[in-house]
């Protein structure tokens, strides 16, 4: 069998030594094999402990129990093969919508090193990218310039510029409008159709989840384990016609009825 590109094995994570001479656990029993490219969501009620998760899989925190390995290593720190974009934007104001791109590539090596004599491939990288998500002449604009898609769309190519073999994502699509929202949609499942980085999707979003990812996870409550599995059979490429279906619906409402038992089971 071909080697899990994240594997996580029991793992378990209390935030300090405190809690965890108490046993109190923010994750417990994480076991979870993901294949190369493969495209993955984590959903739950909030609180459950997918941002945990997060924190683990991009290497921010250790595992108090278990171990963790993502590409063939194990993680020991912060990974270098990801990238990450979040519910805000959070680019930077005084630079350009390409220098916001640009940003990973001045601050990770080995890019950081060759910056200054590969400065004039890095833009026209920065520039393919920002052309394939539609802000094709947007380039030079200010973040105060773009809307809030707009801004969305030049966070996730600054998460994609280094090109990183998985890309994390924490809500990014829950602050637009539900229009920009499938739009992105479409964007991100056409770069990963090109591209078949790993991807993990947090979200509160059971229709997201189920347009884009191949495995659903559904995460309990107090502390998080998964106890839903869900492989999305739906066959790609996926329109958004596909949304308005009786069975992409059916699987949206058996997500919605194991996230319902969890909160009425929960403490």
């Amino acid at each position: 069998m071909q080697t899990p590109f994240v594997d996580f094995s029991a793992v378990w994570l209390a935030y300090n030594d405190t809690l965890l001479a108490q046993n109190q656990f923010a994750v417990e029993a994480i076991d979870l094999q993901v294949s190369q490219g493969e495209f993955i969501a984590i959903v739950g009620p909030s609180g459950c402990g997918k941002s945990t998760f997060m924190k683990l899989a991009t290497g921010l925190k250790m595992p108090s129990k278990g171990r963790i390995r993502i590409d063939g290593q194990p993680v020991t720190g912060p990974l270098k093969i990801s990238g990450m974009a979040f519910q805000a934007p959070s680019l930077l104001p005084w630079r350009t919508t390409v220098d916001n791109v640009l940003l990973p590539l001045e601050i990770v090596e080995p890019y950081r090193s060759n910056f200054k004599t590969k400065r004039k491939e890095y833009v026209e990288r920065a520039r393919a990218l920002l052309q394939k998500v539609g802000l094709a002449g947007y380039e030079d604009k200010f973040p105060w310039q773009l809307s809030g898609g707009m801004q969305q769309r030049a966070s996730i190519c600054r998460a994609l510029i280094h090109q990183p073999k998985m890309l994390l994502l924490d809500e990014p699509f829950g602050a637009l409008d539900a229009f920009t929202r499938e739009e992105l949609w479409c964007i991100l499942r056409d770069l990963w159709t090109e591209q078949r980085f790993n991807v993990i999707l947090v979200t509160h979003d059971l229709r997201e989840s189920v347009f884009l990812v191949d495995t659903v996870y559904v995460m309990g409550k107090s502390p998080g384990r998964f106890i839903v599995k869900k492989q999305i059979e739906l066959p790609r490429p996926r329109e958004l016609e596909l949304t308005y279906t009786p069975a992409f619906s059916d699987i949206v409402h058996e997500l919605r009825g194991h996230i319902g038992s969890i909160r009425k089971t929960s403490p």
